[in-house]
């Protein structure tokens, strides 16, 4: 059954969440850090950046408006740390990328996972409050799975990984009613995990791991459908799809062949963001796989890996070669990534940065016309 939501989301031109952090943002927080400067002095910071960001979005023409991650270091770990039960602390490596490796930091399962008094209920209070009626506040946490697939896990605590799906997916049933409590009405899931099943390297990491790849793909596709089982009819959820993004360089490659059916016939949320802007990424046969009409597919042809704009007819020859496996209507565009996944960021400019949000927002307009309101008319 076809549900009614109260906004047109994913948009037809729509964005993934993180923006760069300012000069002043990232100074500020390093002063925090050093001791300089109080939370209090950091959050008054943050409040007017995360301000100056909601124009800026609302000027290039996003009906989507995110706090840009502007609160975070990582993208999954500060949401993941504020569960009861979930600690951060530092390991001896960080996260390997192509040519570059991340700072050490990570996530550990200390006690029975739950859901609390999160931090993130204030961001999104803060975002919401700013954003407006003629826009529509997104927010981003990781999916589930992140835990799942970059977790350490005390086995003295969750003897099985079906144990700690158990409770993690009621703590995140218990997140998306508070966000929706709070007016959120749309939420984005990111996760990197599906990326272990593009490639034969990756598959060899999850079978070194000790796992099997057909159970943990069930699995994965387990804890994100029990997660969101019981969100309100009018609350949009959507999954960013990622290959991996840090300082412009990524983690995976592949196509999503392997686990095309899980992902585009099996998953319960309402729209996916999909990375295609490199050969990485594979061709569009696997989203033959898309078996609903109401699943909209929002198609990463936008890099933001690098500052060049691609060139719009080639953006529009790809959306229309996707259209031969899903109608038109089924289809948005958005870059394929965030710009700040961590604070550190990708390699381009502010500038560069806004002149790709606009590159999309101008195109989608060609291609569909202006996102005239936020709310449904069907």
């Amino acid at each position: 059954m076809t549900t009614l939501k109260t906004i047109h989301a994913p948009f037809k031109g729509d964005q993934v969440g993180s923006f760069l952090r300012p000069a002043r943002l990232k100074e500020a927080r390093e002063q925090k850090a050093n001791g300089i400067i109080s939370d209090e002095q950091l959050r008054k910071i943050e409040d007017e950046e995360i301000t100056r960001l909601v124009e800026k979005q609302k000027e290039a023409g996003l009906k989507t408006i995110t706090d840009g991650d502007f609160r975070r270091a990582w993208w999954h770990f500060d949401f993941l740390e504020g569960l009861e039960g979930v600690e951060g602390y530092q390991p001896e490596k960080g996260i390997q990328f192509k040519g570059v490796e991340t700072k050490p930091y990570a996530v550990r399962v200390v006690n029975k996972v739950g859901f609390g008094d999160h931090p993130m209920l204030d961001h999104f209070r803060f975002l919401q409050e700013l954003v407006g009626k003629e826009h529509t506040a997104k927010f981003t946490i990781p999916s589930p799975n992140m835990l799942l697939f970059r977790g350490e896990i005390d086995q003295t605590i969750y003897q099985t990984e079906e144990e700690l799906v158990h409770d993690l997916t009621r703590a995140y049933r218990q997140a998306i009613q508070a966000f929706y409590d709070l007016g959120c009405r749309y939420l984005q899931l990111d996760d990197t995990s599906w990326a272990g099943f593009f490639s034969e390297e990756g598959l060899q990491k999850i079978q070194d791991r000790g796992q099997d790849p057909e159970k943990l793909r069930s699995l994965f596709v387990k804890a994100v459908n029990d997660s969101i089982r019981e969100r309100p009819e009018d609350m949009v959820i959507t999954m960013h799809i990622c290959r991996g993004n840090y300082r412009s360089t990524y983690s995976a490659s592949g196509s999503y062949d392997a686990v095309s059916e899980a992902i585009f016939g099996e998953l319960h949320v309402d729209g996916l963001f999909l990375e295609y802007d490199d050969e990485r990424s594979g061709g569009f046969e696997p989203l033959r796989f898309v078996n609903r009409d109401d699943l909209q597919l929002v198609l990463g042809l936008i890099t933001t890996k690098t500052p060049e704009l691609e060139d719009k007819e080639r953006i529009k020859e790809r959306i229309a070669e996707a259209s031969e496996y899903v109608p038109l209507n089924q289809l948005c565009l958005s870059p394929q990534c965030g710009f700040a996944s961590t604070e550190e960021g990708n390699d381009l400019t502010e500038e560069e940065q806004w002149a790709k949000i606009r590159h999309v927002m101008e195109i989608a307009e060609e291609v569909w016309g202006l996102d005239k309101s936020n709310k449904a008319d069907e």
